[in-house]
Parts: C-alpha cells; sequence; structure tokens
C-alpha cells in the first residue's frame, strides 16, 4: 500500500472517545516494550508517529491512527509490565476487553511477540483471548534482525509449538530496524480489508 496519508486520529481511554469511521480496523497486541510503536512507525513508512518509549507500560489508551481515510490501526496497552499496579492492569484488561467486543469496524486483531523469545504466559493468555473473540490468530514476531536466519525458524517453531498455532504461514518475522516482513505483512493487511 503506498502511504499518503498518517495520522494519530485519537486517543481513547473509554468507548464514548472512540472515533466515529466506518473505515476497517486493525488492532495490535502485545506486551510492553515489545515494539508495537515502532512498527506502526516502520508499516507507516514514519519516523516517530506512534511514540516510541524505552520505558514500559507507556501506552495506556488506546490508539487509533487513520491510513489513507481507508484503514485504521488500533494500537492497543501492552500488557504484563509488573511495574504497573494491579488495578491499573485491570483497568488496561477492561479497556482491550470492551475494545474488542463492541468494535464492529475491527477485522483482526494481531498479536505481537519477541522473536528472540518464547512467549510467556501473558502472550498466550492474550492470544487465547483474541481467538476466543473469533480472531484468527496471525502474530508479528518483532526485533527478527537480532537473529540470524537459522535462529529465527528455530525460534519461530517455538513461537508456533507455544501459542499452538497450526499453520506456520499465521507468523510473520518482522524487523523495524531492517524493515524485514514490511511487504508481507501489507499483503496480509490488505487481503484482511479486502
Amino acid at each position: 500500500m503506498i502511504i499518503r496519508k498518517a495520522e494519530l486520529l485519537i486517543t481513547a481511554a473509554r468507548r464514548d472517545q472512540y472515533p466515529e469511521t466506518a473505515v476497517p480496523e486493525i488492532a495490535f497486541a502485545g506486551k510492553s516494550n515489545v515494539g508495537k510503536s515502532s512498527m506502526i512507525n516502520a508499516l507507516l513508512n514514519r519516523k516517530s508517529l506512534a511514540r516510541t518509549s524505552s520505558q514500559p507500560g507507556k501506552t495506556q489508551t488506546i490508539n487509533f491512527y487513520n491510513i489513507n481515510d481507508m484503514l485504521n490501526f488500533v494500537d492497543l496497552p501492552g500488557y504484563g509490565y509488573a511495574k504497573v499496579s494491579k488495578t491499573e492492569q485491570e483497568k488496561w484488561a477492561k479497556m482491550i476487553d470492551t475494545y474488542l467486543h463492541n468494535r464492529e469496524q475491527l477485522k483482526e486483531v494481531i498479536l505481537l511477540v519477541d522473536c528472540r523469545h518464547e512467549p510467556g504466559k501473558n502472550d498466550v493468555q492474550m492470544f487465547e483471548w483474541i481467538k476466543s473473540c473469533g480472531y484468527t490468530g496471525y502474530v508479528i514476531a518483532a526485533k527478527a534482525d537480532k537473529l540470524s536466519r537459522s535462529q529465527q525458524i528455530r525460534n519461530i517453531a517455538v513461537i508456533k509449538k507455544t501459542l499452538n498455532i497450526k499453520d506456520s504461514s499465521y507468523i510473520f518475522p518482522f524487523s523495524a530496524v531492517s524493515k524485514s516482513g514490511v511487504e508481507e505483512i501489507w499483503t496480509l493487511f490488505e487481503r484482511l480489508i479486502g
């Protein structure tokens, strides 16, 4: 997709703050600091549209990004950051749940994991939650540039097994640094919103 327009539409903490748009949406879930913002910037070929931070737990709202007035990317709050209070974690979980169950425009929820590590308990729970909401269960394995090709293949197999994914083609190795995987991910998105 040629990106002619990419902008932060709105940050929302409540359902009544969601943008009133009819375009399809693709949402991204992932652990705090897994690289959702970096991935959004790389996919949109922007340096700092989505704010990145080395501090985990920075995204505390649902961020809606408008692409070409044809699609919204939706960045969900990261999970699994220990320094955030239990109350705050529960608030985020409720916020995510409300979004997943009440957004007709939502076409798919993509889970981001770190390609270098086996998915943790929180990743498995989020993946099962995504599947239980009726979504396919696509996974983007971020930070793939940190691994050799053979390590990537090994780690993708571990991700597949841990998340109980039947088809390897549902896992997309990706690097925000080298931009590897960008074309494959856009091909998927174009199919999803097609």
